[in-house]
């Protein structure tokens, strides 16, 4: 295995629905400051300019669905292979990184043309080299974040996720805003072409920690073990608990240079 070094490493990480990068940015300055490059694109799916709201720093939450309905899953993956891509071509081995309901958008982005050792077989460098998911959405193929979690007898649920817990943290309440339903099915199958690691929130409310073991260890069952992390967080480790978080980004790196 090949030493670690930062020059050619970086981060994208996919937010959670009803966030903007904006909290994420103490955690992507860490990381640049450990010498990892990282970004994090605004989703469609959580951006108020494309949700019909009106101001955006005074929504309208009533006002129906924009022209062609609210962009979904299919968008957000665009956005982050928008930036994914040219990375990769750059020679950049990639960490992609999901938080919350960016685990799916993680997944359906680390497509396999993209993917590090399918590269190196191919005699280029550069790629994904693995997924990490930061108290986030890992959901099978062929599902949506909102079919996962409906019962299968046609009744309706409110997943935990949708429960909303208020933080402490005024400032980052101020830069959540608003989520269509996600219905798009996952279909790429990048659980068993990467290397997968879980960083599970012991103290989360919003996703709580039963719900992230269980969805590992559903998809564990059909791809792999996944690296399994654990920190004492709630649902924003990338706020109070950064520097650990920056220090399992590193581990997971290590383990799965290429």
């Amino acid at each position: 295995m090949a030493s670690l070094s930062t020059s050619d490493l970086a981060v994208v990480l996919c937010h959670g629905s009803y966030h903007t990068p904006a909290p994420y940015m103490p955690l992507i300055d860490a990381l640049k400051a450990a010498g990892i490059d990282a970004c994090c694109p605004q989703l469609p799916t959580s951006d108020l300019k494309k949700l019909n709201v009106g101001d955006a720093n005074n929504p309208d939450f009533d006002r129906g669905p924009p022209e062609g309905g609210y962009p979904q899953g299919q968008e957000d993956a665009d956005t982050i292979l928008s930036v994914l891509s040219p990375l990769v071509k750059q020679g950049k081995r990639v960490l992609m990184i999901g938080h919350s309901s960016g685990g799916w958008v993680a997944t359906e982005a680390a497509r396999p043309e993209l993917q590090a050792t399918r590269r190196r077989d191919q005699g280029l460098t550069g790629g994904v080299i693995g997924i990490l998911y930061i108290g986030a959405f890992v959901i099978p193929i062929g599902e949506s974040i909102h079919g996962f979690f409906q019962p299968k007898d046609g009744s309706f649920m409110v997943p935990p996720f949708l429960d909303f817990h208020p933080t402490a943290a005024e400032k980052w309440i101020a830069t959540l805003t608003a989520s269509p339903v996600l219905r798009t099915k996952l279909s790429n199958n990048a659980y068993a072409a990467l290397p997968c690691a879980y960083l599970i929130l012991e103290e989360d409310m919003a996703l709580p920690k039963e719900y992230q073991e269980g969805m590992v260890a559903l998809q564990a069952q059909k791809t792999g073990d996944f690296t399994l992390y654990r920190c004492p967080s709630g649902h924003s480790p990338h706020l109070s608990w950064k520097d650990g978080t920056v220090q399992v980004i590193q581990d997971f790196i290590k383990k799965v240079e290429v």
